[in-house]
């Protein structure tokens, strides 16, 4: 099968035949559909410091995908071949303190799809039954493909009460724009989203919010002024990992205000603990999804009508694997998706979805769904077929 390889010690990926994986003991294998590039696949491309303490070479990388199940192991229930499935890229290991309790995203010993096991660019990927997330409601391949970042989008916008708050969210990378869109519709009062690009912001105004923000150009005491803002902010969703972001939003919040922290800064920096302790700001920091309580939350976030089509920006075929890294590392573009399912994608203006894709739509505006087998597919998907192995 072709896998997009971390092959040398140096910056690059390269596209390579390895051999199927075999389905081992309570594992399931899946015929990867799409992938969706993320920040950790840039690190490891570039191959930084990160990169090179991290990884043990070769490494399939990858770990955001979606894709239809092929095979299951003996034993294995609830999940058929067919099924539309996405997974969950953290793999825990059952035994620790936290694994026992229930707390599964907190355990010290995850084991990362794509990072510390081979991962999702390929035709093909197993993961642990326990690891895959079925979709039973109808979703685009496109968008189950970015269930990893949008769980991460979930966990951090939903850490606390939002319905008839004022929310500042700082980064409008793909995360901070999916977890803008989860706050408007789970009813924040009033939503702002900063940024340094006009690019991702001008995509923040399709997704609900109540002020895209480029603090190049406004401060936030501006953007506030704008929204008849008294006083600060009750929620802070930090999605950049920039010190000055950071310092801006204590600084903005309301006394008692919360903070959700996901970005993940590069070093370590200074923040004026003074007002933290004075205003009791709580800060609470985000790594990956509950398992599984995240997930059940974003397929019914897509089923009541929210739409992360305006977050895909770029799609191309994993043969072109280069020109997507590149569009993904640029910092103005929404979510880049890379095309597994072998078959011909014809060229199409950005962020435009084929008729039949446009008609598998995520979004049902609170319409009537039809009812219809377990996680049967549109034609043009169905169309494609799951095992191009020959």
């Amino acid at each position: 099968m072709k896998a997009l390889v971390k092959e040398k010690a140096e910056p690059g990926l390269w596209l390579v035949d390895v051999p199927e994986p075999e389905v081992g003991p309570g594992e399931v294998k899946i015929r990867v559909l799409r992938t969706g590039i993320c920040g950790t696949d840039l690190h490891i491309r570039k191959f930084d410091d990160w990169a090179r303490h991290t990884l043990e070479l070769p490494l399939i990388v990858g770990h955001e995908f979606s894709g239809h199940v092929v095979e299951v192991a003996p034993g294995v229930e609830d999940i058929a071949v067919g099924d539309l499935v996405s997974g969950e890229g953290h793999l825990v290991c059952g035994k620790c303190r936290n694994c026992m309790a229930g707390r599964r995203h907190l355990c010290r010993n995850t084991v990362g799809l794509g990072v510390n096991r081979d991962g999702a660019f390929a035709e093909y990927v197993t993961l642990p039954a326990s690891n895959v997330w079925v979709h039973r409601v109808p979703v685009h391949p496109d968008v189950a493909a970015i269930f990893d970042p949008f769980g991460n989008a979930v966990h951090t916008a939903l850490s606390f009460p939002l319905v008839g708050e004022d929310v500042l969210i700082t980064g409008a990378g793909p995360i901070g724009l999916m977890a803008a869109a989860v706050a408007a519709h789970v009813g924040a009062r009033n939503v702002m989203i900063t940024d340094v690009h006009d690019e991702r912001l001008d995509l923040a105004g399709k997704l609900g919010v109540s002020l895209a923000l480029n603090v190049t150009k406004s401060s936030i005491e501006e953007g506030m002024r704008q929204l008849h803002m008294r006083e600060g902010f009750d929620v802070g969703l930090e999605m950049s990992g920039n010190p000055a972001a950071v310092r801006d939003m204590i600084a903005h919040m309301t006394h008692g205000g919360k903070i959700a922290m996901l970005g993940l800064p590069a070093e370590e920096f200074a923040v004026d603990w003074g007002t933290i302790v004075t205003s009791m700001i709580t800060i609470k920091g985000v790594y990956g999804r509950e398992m599984f309580e995240t997930w059940y939350n974003m397929s019914v976030l897509l089923e009541k009508g929210l739409d992360l089509t305006p977050v895909i920006t770029d799609r191309f075929s994993y043969e072109d694997f280069d020109a997507a890294f590149d569009t993904a590392a640029s910092g103005r573009t929404g979510k880049v998706i890379m095309d597994w399912s072998g078959g011909a994608r014809p060229e199409r203006a950005r962020n435009e979805p084929t008729k039949a894709e446009a008609a598998a739509t995520i979004n049902t505006r609170g319409g009537a769904r039809p009812e219809r087998a377990r996680n049967e597919q549109a034609e043009a998907e169905a169309a494609a077929t799951i095992d191009r192995s020959a």
